[in-house]
């Protein structure tokens, strides 16, 4: 098979890393991809907003399968092209998509399939907003109801914080457009990703991971897209992944169908779990960033076969062999993200590392410039590994990041406390 991932990060290098080992896979190209990714695959330089450019590229080079990655595209309705132009793509239609790109969409469904989630209001005037936070108190959450790449999400633990967040948010050229934000109720308990295929009719589940979103060690900073994941969650027991199925992610696919949009692809619900109990935090359309690199070095090859499961409607027939084993990714990050920081500084040793079935080191924001690996983004690399249980895939993580020189970088110290 001619297969194209399409993205540049550190999920698209893990699923390449994947699919490339599985036998079906005979031509790999990723666009645009990153120096990790041009080690297994061809990278190629495409706009991944550029529908009718990538259509175009994929019905001349006779690809089979056209992965997508990010939500951006989804959310641009690249598969709905691709499929209309007759290409097998994996990845959710643009209707579909709005699970993630709107989050008015995505609460008002819940609303009518009952779905456990917190309770919400959008506002689009600030002075309304901020009554809105005084009569329900803090500590209280803030979030645009749009795509802003794991960055439009304030828990606001004060008053201050809170009307801040409402000023930033409305002030954003980005919400200007859609005019609005959600202040929705904060909930208590332990946070966990549950990622489940979907053919439009079948369910599969494929795992659960754990994010550490904040910057700093003991849960402690700004929010970012994510420093780290281990895999599985041990909060996510299998009565609750199940009691998940049933109450929130299997009406919302049938929901889905019977508007005549079926959901085709993966869907990723962030969930918050309290006495047993899960509640909808947010639908993602896509794999989590770094939950998927923890997940993709567990799966391994068979994930293209459930891949192509999915892309023909046959995800009933599939089934999962997973390991008694346990992953961690650990993020190392541009010092200053998730604010201002800088690129270009030298990282070294990486190419000495190890990359085998146990031990790998994916790619997310570097390039080559003269011979030399370079930061070029916030995440710059993640660290991930294998083991037998979760306290020895970490320290095997830890120890492949301690022989990377790279003063400018930093990472969080505490990655899979929670479990531990």
């Amino acid at each position: 098979m001619n297969i194209l991932i399409i993205g540049s990060g550190g999920r698209e290098h893990s699923l390449a890393w994947a699919v490339a080992q599985n036998p079906k896979c005979e031509n790999l190209i990723v666009a645009p991809g990153n120096p990790g990714i041009a080690e297994i695959a061809r990278c190629v330089d495409l706009d991944i907003y550029n529908n009718s450019q990538i259509l175009e590229f994929s019905q001349n080079n006779k690809v089979d399968l056209v992965i997508i990655g990010p939500e951006g595209p989804l959310a641009n309705g690249l598969s709905d092209l691709l499929r209309k132009g007759g290409v097998t793509v994996f990845g959710c239609s643009k209707e579909a998509a709005k699970l993630e790109s709107s989050k008015k969409f995505t609460k008002d469904l819940c609303k009518k399939i009952g779905a456990p989630t917190a309770n919400f209001e959008f506002f689009s005037n600030a002075k309304k907003a901020k009554e809105y936070v005084v009569r329900q108190g803090v500590p209280i959450v803030i979030k645009l109801d749009g795509l802003a790449a794991g960055k439009g999400v304030i828990v606001a633990m004060d008053q201050k914080t809170a009307f801040n967040a409402i000023d930033n948010f409305l002030d954003r050229k980005e919400t200007a457009i859609q005019n609005k934000i959600l202040i929705e109720e904060y909930l208590e308990g332990e946070e966990a990703s549950f990622f489940v295929l979907s053919d439009g009719k079948n369910l599969l589940p494929i795992g659960s991971a754990q994010d550490h979103k904040t910057a700093y060690d003991n849960d402690q900073g700004p929010n970012t897209g994510g420093m780290g994941a281990y895999s599985p969650a041990p909060v996510l027991t299998q009565s609750i992944m199940d009691l998940t199925i049933e109450s929130i992610i299997k009406p919302t696919i049938e929901e889905m169908f019977n508007r005549g949009t079926p959901y085709k692809g993966v869907i990723f619900a962030g969930l918050m779990i309290k006495n047993g109990i899960p509640k909808l935090i947010e639908y993602n359309v896509r794999f989590g960033d770094p939950e998927c690199q923890a997940l993709m070095i567990r799966l391994g090859p068979q994930v293209l076969d459930l891949i192509l499961a999915c892309c023909s409607t046959k995800l009933d027939k599939a089934k999962i062999n997973w390991a008694k084993d346990h992953s961690v990714t650990i993020v190392l990050a541009n010092k200053g993200y998730p604010g201002n920081y800088k690129n270009g500084s030298k990282i070294r040793f990486v190419e000495e590392l190890k990359n085998d079935s146990l031990n790998q080191i994916f790619h997310a924001g570097t390039k080559i410039d003269n011979s030399h690996l370079i930061a070029n983004g916030g995440r710059v690399l993640n660290i991930t590994a294998r083991g037998d249980n979760l306290l020895e895939a970490r320290d095997r993580a830890y120890k492949n990041l301690e022989k990377i020189n790279w003063p400018e970088g930093f990472y969080r110290s505490d990655i899979g406390w929670r479990a531990l």
